[in-house]
């Protein structure tokens, strides 16, 4: 009987820590899940050279975790820390364990870690179009509050921008003032906000680079934390901005095109084709700007919040992000 096989697998999940040798079977699960739900003609190779789970596993190992059934991996999901902001994803499991009862088991040890990190703001991003992820997640207190575009447009050329500062070519000592000065600047946009741990993590496994804004008196005028090509979360040709963000103020729609010049010319110097980018349709302006340039949506889904607050997305915000 269906009913008595999804109790029989969802009792017999166990949840744990992801460990090095799980990570070709979760990766190959991952894969799968995702072109199997979108219809993808060869769903074992959707995402192609794009990383997520060696990635994030590397960048914490302690929040990285796979529910097992007799000992075999059968999904992973993964929590990140921005400070005041905590998400997970990608949350994945074996198409053929579907609406078994695995993917509650994954949310548990993900919502510990918000517990630990004492997160005041979650969220995830999910496919808007499906009421069984909504229903999921609703269960854990998200709410889904806005459209997510993922966006991608041809690199084309352009002039050098002033002022920008790769995280890459900084000294040790500048590294450090650099931290500093970017959670000052992503504190602004939201309180707590913290990038640190992305932008750390991409500079260690050589994902691809951030970005730095020069401002007056020392301030960051903007950031951006980008993955370039195969291996990372971009994919082979493409840069992905997986955050960015300028200082709030008058001249913020200033800054941010200035930003969008900066990770242009980063894709044109890695030598790579497309550039991505996720924008809430929550930040009107900075959406209007990104079509203006060229941008087009690929992918769209929704943002779920806990609490059902807008957290750093509304129309004065100037950021870059999208949570897969």
């Amino acid at each position: 009987m269906p009913g008595a096989k999804r109790t029989g697998v969802a009792a017999s999940v166990s949840v744990r820590p992801l460990a090095e040798p799980d990570l070709d079977r979760a990766d190959a699960i991952f894969r799968v899940a995702f072109g199997t739900f979108l219809g993808a003609p060869e769903p074992e190779t959707f995402f192609a050279t794009a990383d997520y789970v060696r990635t994030r596993w590397a960048a914490d190992p302690h929040a990285a975790f796979v529910a097992t059934v007799d000992g075999e991996v059968v999904g992973s999901n993964f929590a990140a820390d921005w400070g005041s902001v905590g998400f997970f994803g990608p949350l994945t499991v074996r198409p053929d364990l579907w609406d078994q009862g695995v993917g509650r088991r994954l949310m548990e040890p993900v919502m510990a870690c918000f517990d630990t990190w004492e997160n005041s703001h979650l969220g995830l991003f999910t496919f808007s179009h499906s009421p069984k992820h909504l229903e999921l997640y609703r269960r854990y207190g998200f709410w889904p509050r806005f459209l997510t575009a993922v966006m991608k447009k041809p690199v084309a050329a352009g002039a050098a921008v002033p002022g920008r500062v790769l995280y890459r070519e900084l000294t040790a000592a500048e590294r450090t003032g650099a931290l500093s000065r970017s959670r000052a600047l992503t504190g602004a946009v939201y309180e707590g906000l913290s990038l640190e741990r992305e932008i750390m993590a991409t500079h260690a496994q050589g994902l691809g680079d951030t970005i730095l804004l020069e401002g007056a008196d020392s301030e960051l005028d903007g950031l951006a934390v980008c993955h370039c090509g195969a291996g990372s979360e971009a994919g082979e040709d493409v840069c992905f901005v997986k955050f960015g963000a300028v200082r709030p103020g008058p001249d913020a729609a200033d800054r941010f095109e200035r930003l969008l010049d900066a990770c242009e010319q980063l894709a044109v110097e890695k030598g790579l084709g497309q550039l991505d980018a996720g924008m809430s349709l929550a930040r009107e302006d900075a959406y209007r700007r990104m079509i203006h340039r060229g941008f087009r949506t690929w992918l769209q889904g929704v943002t779920m919040h806990k609490p059902n607050e807008s957290g750093y997305s509304h129309p004065d915000a100037y950021v870059i992000d999208d949570w897969r």
